[in-house]
């Protein structure tokens, strides 16, 4: 895939950055998208459930609705938080949000990929560096 390059995203992130505790809030406006694919409800999930997997995350569930007209919105509840797609086909429009923490999680790569498959001629990307409580970062949770 020409724009996604977990090779490149992965050299440019120090050790400490990748094996620290990651709590990212990451925005991603998506502009001039391929338009079929942000009316196609099975594809968004599938990418979604990949993106997630690309970031290290733990897929819990996957919920979505197809709106009339036109449009989606998809969820990928994640162990780790979660990741949202809202889609406007009619304006090539896509808004993204990707929120995660937990060891070893790249959100980057999840951003990347969804960028590609979505054919974005233009992004924006917002990363909110979030600062929990260190008694939150110290628990660790399994998904029952």
């Amino acid at each position: 895939m020409g724009i996604y390059k977990k090779s490149h995203i992965l050299s440019s992130l120090s050790d400490d950055q990748k094996l620290s505790h990651h709590s990212k809030h990451l925005l991603l406006e998506l502009y001039r998208c391929d338009c079929e694919k942000l009316n196609d409800e099975s594809f968004l999930r599938c990418i979604l459930n990949r993106a997630a997997r690309l970031a290290n995350a733990t897929v819990l569930n996957l919920i979505s609705n197809k709106f009339e007209p036109q449009g989606v919105t998809a969820i990928a509840l994640l162990a780790e938080s979660h990741i949202s797609i809202h889609t406007w086909p009619e304006s090539n429009y896509s808004a993204v949000d990707i929120f995660t923490c937990g060891q070893n999680m790249i959100p980057e790569l999840a951003s990347q990929y969804l960028i590609e498959s979505l054919m974005a001629k233009e992004h924006s990307l917002r990363v909110i560096e979030r600062n929990p409580p260190s008694e939150v970062t110290k628990q660790i949770r399994t998904a029952v």
